[in-house]
Protein backbone atom coordinates (compact mmCIF):
# COMPACT_ATOMS: atom_id res chain seq x y z
CA UNK A 1 0.00 0.00 0.00
CA UNK A 2 1.31 3.63 -0.85
CA UNK A 3 -0.19 6.74 0.65
CA UNK A 4 0.75 10.45 0.00
CA UNK A 5 2.52 12.56 2.61
CA UNK A 6 1.46 15.98 3.76
CA UNK A 7 3.94 17.53 6.28
CA UNK A 8 3.14 20.83 7.07
CA UNK A 9 5.12 22.96 9.80
CA UNK A 10 2.87 24.59 11.71
CA UNK A 11 2.59 27.40 15.14
CA UNK A 12 0.09 25.66 17.22
CA UNK A 13 1.05 22.04 17.81
CA UNK A 14 -2.04 21.20 20.65
CA UNK A 15 -4.69 23.03 18.53
CA UNK A 16 -3.46 21.73 15.17
CA UNK A 17 -3.90 18.04 16.07
CA UNK A 18 -7.09 18.66 17.60
CA UNK A 19 -8.18 20.25 14.22
CA UNK A 20 -7.05 17.16 12.17
CA UNK A 21 -8.20 14.78 14.71
CA UNK A 22 -12.15 16.33 14.11
CA UNK A 23 -11.46 16.95 10.37
CA UNK A 24 -10.17 12.92 9.80
CA UNK A 25 -12.21 11.80 12.72
CA UNK A 26 -9.07 9.95 14.17
CA UNK A 27 -6.20 10.21 16.50
CA UNK A 28 -2.38 10.43 15.47
CA UNK A 29 -0.70 7.36 15.31
CA UNK A 30 2.26 8.95 16.47
CA UNK A 31 3.59 12.14 19.00
CA UNK A 32 6.35 12.90 19.81
CA UNK A 33 7.80 16.71 21.64
CA UNK A 34 7.27 19.17 18.81
CA UNK A 35 5.59 16.34 16.35
CA UNK A 36 2.42 14.30 15.56
CA UNK A 37 1.62 12.18 12.09
CA UNK A 38 -2.17 10.75 11.16
CA UNK A 39 -1.70 7.68 9.58
CA UNK A 40 -5.35 8.04 7.48
CA UNK A 41 -7.11 5.34 5.65
CA UNK A 42 -9.61 7.15 3.89
CA UNK A 43 -8.55 8.90 1.78
CA UNK A 44 -5.07 7.34 2.13
CA UNK A 45 -3.07 10.24 3.31
CA UNK A 46 -0.13 10.81 6.08
CA UNK A 47 -0.11 14.08 7.40
CA UNK A 48 2.92 15.37 9.87
CA UNK A 49 2.44 18.22 11.56
CA UNK A 50 6.30 19.32 12.68
CA UNK A 51 6.33 21.97 15.14
CA UNK A 52 7.29 26.14 14.21
CA UNK A 53 7.63 29.10 15.40
CA UNK A 54 4.87 30.59 17.11
CA UNK A 55 2.44 32.87 15.69
CA UNK A 56 3.39 32.31 12.08
CA UNK A 57 0.97 31.10 9.66
CA UNK A 58 0.71 26.87 8.74
CA UNK A 59 3.35 26.34 5.44
CA UNK A 60 4.55 23.17 3.41
CA UNK A 61 7.53 21.86 4.34
CA UNK A 62 7.76 18.72 2.27
CA UNK A 63 5.30 16.34 0.53
CA UNK A 64 6.08 12.40 -0.11
CA UNK A 65 4.95 9.45 -0.98
CA UNK A 66 4.87 7.04 1.59
CA UNK A 67 5.19 2.89 0.29
CA UNK A 68 5.54 -0.48 2.03
CA UNK A 69 9.48 -1.77 0.79
CA UNK A 70 12.81 -0.06 0.15
CA UNK A 71 12.21 -2.18 -3.43
CA UNK A 72 10.02 0.39 -4.21
CA UNK A 73 11.98 3.32 -3.00
CA UNK A 74 14.89 1.95 -5.17
CA UNK A 75 12.31 1.59 -8.34
CA UNK A 76 10.89 5.42 -7.94
CA UNK A 77 14.85 6.39 -7.42
CA UNK A 78 15.40 4.20 -11.14
CA UNK A 79 12.05 5.88 -12.35
CA UNK A 80 13.45 9.77 -11.39
CA UNK A 81 16.80 9.00 -13.04
CA UNK A 82 15.38 7.78 -16.12
CA UNK A 83 13.63 10.72 -16.51
CA UNK A 84 16.29 13.12 -15.59
CA UNK A 85 15.33 14.80 -12.58
CA UNK A 86 18.01 15.31 -10.11
CA UNK A 87 18.08 12.62 -6.79
CA UNK A 88 19.32 12.85 -3.48
CA UNK A 89 19.02 8.84 -1.23
CA UNK A 90 18.96 8.50 2.32
CA UNK A 91 19.85 5.03 3.71
CA UNK A 92 18.95 3.89 7.20
CA UNK A 93 18.30 7.46 8.03
CA UNK A 94 16.16 9.10 10.98
CA UNK A 95 13.49 11.38 10.00
CA UNK A 96 10.27 11.67 11.99
CA UNK A 97 10.57 9.10 14.91
CA UNK A 98 11.46 6.74 12.16
CA UNK A 99 14.25 4.83 10.36
CA UNK A 100 13.81 4.88 6.75
CA UNK A 101 15.18 4.89 3.10
CA UNK A 102 14.36 7.15 0.84
CA UNK A 103 15.05 9.27 -2.36
CA UNK A 104 14.23 13.10 -2.52
CA UNK A 105 13.63 14.52 -5.31
CA UNK A 106 12.20 18.84 -6.56
CA UNK A 107 8.99 19.65 -8.56
CA UNK A 108 9.20 22.77 -10.94
CA UNK A 109 8.25 24.72 -8.49
CA UNK A 110 11.38 23.97 -6.21
CA UNK A 111 8.73 21.77 -3.84
CA UNK A 112 10.17 18.97 -2.21
CA UNK A 113 9.28 15.47 -2.67
CA UNK A 114 10.46 12.35 -0.65
CA UNK A 115 9.70 8.56 -1.48
CA UNK A 116 10.17 6.17 1.17
CA UNK A 117 10.00 3.66 3.30
CA UNK A 118 9.67 3.52 7.47
CA UNK A 119 11.30 0.54 8.35
CA UNK A 120 11.25 1.15 12.29
CA UNK A 121 10.99 3.27 15.08
CA UNK A 122 13.94 6.09 16.23
CA UNK A 123 14.77 7.48 19.16
CA UNK A 124 15.13 11.25 17.56
CA UNK A 125 13.23 13.38 15.11
CA UNK A 126 15.84 13.16 13.32
CA UNK A 127 16.87 15.83 10.29
CA UNK A 128 15.32 16.22 6.72
CA UNK A 129 17.04 16.56 3.31
CA UNK A 130 14.23 19.15 2.41
CA UNK A 131 15.37 21.60 3.92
Amino acid sequence: MSRVQLALRVSDLESSIAFYTALFGTEPAKRRPGYANFAIAEPPLKLVLLEGEAERATVMDHLGVEVSSTDEVVAAKDRFVESDLATFEETDTECCYALQDKVWVHGPGAEPWEVYVVKGDADALGSSASA
